[in-house]
């Protein structure tokens, strides 16, 4: 049954962009550099989050007890490191979408259902992924626009990232949309999944060939899990 959607939310990290494990290695490389105890598995459980949050986090809990100064101090070291790292990663490695993504953007673009990005990445760090893809063409200085994508919001732009709701109703107001009760939402994280519920969107969905599984992201509340962007877009097909 068709039905009336006028825009879908992605992440971009594990769904439309690639990610072999990348992000997931800066962040313990970061670790490595500046005394910061944590493990991969650890790290996987906050993929989708404010990467600054992350870091608040981890610090956080190594340094129980410590002055707010200087879990401050150790929080920026780390992060500091991490962008570094980051930057340097997505400006000289091979940057490719997820299969299927081009694909579902050409439908929903002939449908036309806004496309909107979010993202756990800062803003600096996303506009080298969208200008290395071609994806920031026919976005102005609010990243809004009617290119290939409709807009794109990084967690730093709003008061708290996933799965805090606010990048979704940002996205809402850059495209003009009024009702979430006619938004998607999909991600490959259990914090994109958080942030699709509490934003209220009409579906909230992931797709398990991204950081996380079927078995991770069913533990979740979602209203469907997809195990490719392929496979979505039969989906959006049957619907849009």
């Amino acid at each position: 049954m068709k039905q009336n959607i006028e825009m879908v939310v992605f992440d971009m990290a594990g769904t439309t962009v690639q990610d072999k494990n990348e992000v997931e290695y800066c962040f313990m490389k970061a670790g490595d550099q500046t005394g910061l105890v944590t493990n991969p598995e650890e790290i996987n459980s906050m993929m989708g989050w404010s990467k600054l949050t992350v870091f608040e986090t981890l610090r956080n809990k190594q340094l129980a007890g410590a002055s707010a100064t200087e879990i401050n101090f150790r929080v920026n070291q780390s992060y500091a490191a991490f962008r570094e790292i980051l930057e340097a990663h997505y400006l000289s490695a091979e940057i490719l979408p997820t299969e299927g993504t081009l694909e579902i953007f050409e439908f929903l673009k002939q449908t036309n259902v806004k496309i909107a990005l979010t993202t756990g990445f800062y803003r600096k760090v996303t506009d080298i992924i969208l200008q290395r893809l071609g994806w920031n063409e026919g976005l102005g200085e609010n990243y809004a626009g009617n290119g290939l994508i409709n807009a794109s919001v990084s967690s730093d732009q709003v008061k708290a990232g996933r799965p805090a709701p606010f990048m979704v109703f940002r996205a809402m107001e850059l495209c003009g949309v009024n009702d979430v009760r006619r938004i998607i939402k999909i991600g490959d994280t259990p914090s994109d999944l958080g942030e699709g519920k509490n934003a209220g969107c009409h579906l909230t969905l992931g797709v398990t060939n991204g950081t996380h599984t079927k078995e991770q992201l069913e533990k979740y509340e979602n209203d469907g899990l997809f195990e490719s962007m392929s496979s979505f877009k039969h989906f959006l097909e049957n619907i849009c």
